[in-house]
């Protein structure tokens, strides 16, 4: 096979979270509808959601030392390694997803190094000869439709059919047992559930422990099934929030599983984090509860039935603080039950989604 006809294979980058990965689904689907392959390259705290995304053949890992909550320092062997594996695979094209406060720059330099034919990437900075097409983010897009932009400046496209929404692979794997049977169901779980996840990995993003508390604590009033939900190192918070109103599940799903559970859920309580934008690709509606240091414009769960709560021009807002600088958390603690209550009501009042495969039409339940 020639140079010429030799198919294109394609080295997508998303160097975040699994919250992030998930914002970056679409765009990842727009590069696999369009090219022949599409490899993924993410750091350890992305894996669970790359292992989620429809249109992706090989994940591959680099935990980068210029981007994470806690970017390891630098590793020669790491680099060169890295360098050594994005060579063998002769990618023709890399396209590097970031942040709208990130840099695709070091990234570039290291596909530029293991001589990919095409890069493309977002850069405010002058670029160099490190990008062969520098993207400039347009005002106002949300991070999903950010990557989407720079997804269609590497002549990737949706296919007609593909709505551009969150997804993830099916089928999803059933509930574990541990996690049904409080309910009194065995993998499955009925729509009187709401979940509520408490935790973040940024603690600014979290709502305080006794608010969470104290909303499991109403919605089990109002008659639902509360779940709480969250990661192996938050049991001692889900079972704090969850008492004996609600059922702990924390560490007791992985993420494949967790997405399960949300979209069995009425609806999703959650701040922003990674299980908010999980549940927008299973189609459950979210009551946001949104820290204004990053803008919610950009970061509220997309594409489902939402409300965001949270005080949107607290002092903290546009910050990007990971701890809150203001003392007692006003721009969550401002939220109450009584308004959490109010907005799983409305949200579940609307008509029920109808989950579809990725690339499909959805149902009248998930707005375009």
């Amino acid at each position: 096979m020639t140079a010429a006809t030799r198919p294109v294979r394609v080295l997508a980058v998303r160097l975040d979270s699994d919250g992030d990965v998930l914002l970056t689904g679409p765009a990842v689907r727009a590069l696999a509808a369009t090219y022949d392959q599409v490899d993924l390259l993410v750091s350890g705290s992305g894996l669970q959601a790359a292992d989620l995304l429809p249109g992706v053949t090989e994940i591959l890992r680099f935990d980068a030392p210029w981007s994470g909550d806690e970017p390891p320092r630098v590793s020669p062997e790491a680099v060169l390694d890295l360098v050594a594996g994005l060579t063998a695979r002769r990618y023709q094209l890399a396209v590097i997803f970031t942040s709208f406060h990130q840099s695709s720059l070091p990234m570039a330099l290291l596909a530029r190094l293991a001589g990919v034919g095409r890069i493309v990437g977002t850069s405010e900075d002058n670029p160099g000869s490190l990008l062969d097409v520098r993207h400039r983010r347009g005002p106002g897009l949300h991070e999903v439709e950010a990557a989407l932009d720079l997804a269609d400046q590497a002549g990737a496209r949706l296919p007609v059919a593909d709505d551009g929404l969150l997804a993830v692979r099916r089928p999803l794997p059933r509930v574990p047992a541990s996690a049904a049977r409080p309910l009194g169901v065995e993998g499955a779980l009925g729509q009187r559930s709401v979940v509520v996840h408490p935790g973040a990995s940024v603690s600014a993003l979290a709502p305080l422990p006794e608010d969470a508390r104290a909303m499991a604590a109403r919605l089990a009033r109002d008659g639902w099934d509360v779940l709480v939900t969250g990661s192996a190192a938050e049991r001692d918070l889900t079972a704090y929030v969850a008492g004996s109103h609600a059922t702990d599940l924390g560490g007791r799903t992985d993420l494949g599983q967790l997405a399960a559970v949300l979209e069995a859920a009425a609806c999703v309580v959650v701040g922003n984090t990674g299980p908010a934008h999980l549940a927008a690709a299973v189609g459950t509606p979210v009551v946001s509860l949104f820290a204004p240091v990053v803008p919610a414009d950009r970061w509220a769960p997309y594409g489902v039935p939402r409300l965001v709560l949270g005080d949107q021009g607290a002092a903290c807002r546009g910050t990007r603080a990971r701890e809150c600088p203001v003392p007692g958390h006003p721009c969550l603690a401002s939220v109450t039950p009584d308004q959490v209550s109010d907005a799983v009501t409305r949200l579940t009042r609307l008509a029920p989604r109808a989950p579809a495969e990725a690339g499909q039409p959805r149902g009248e339940g998930r707005p375009r």
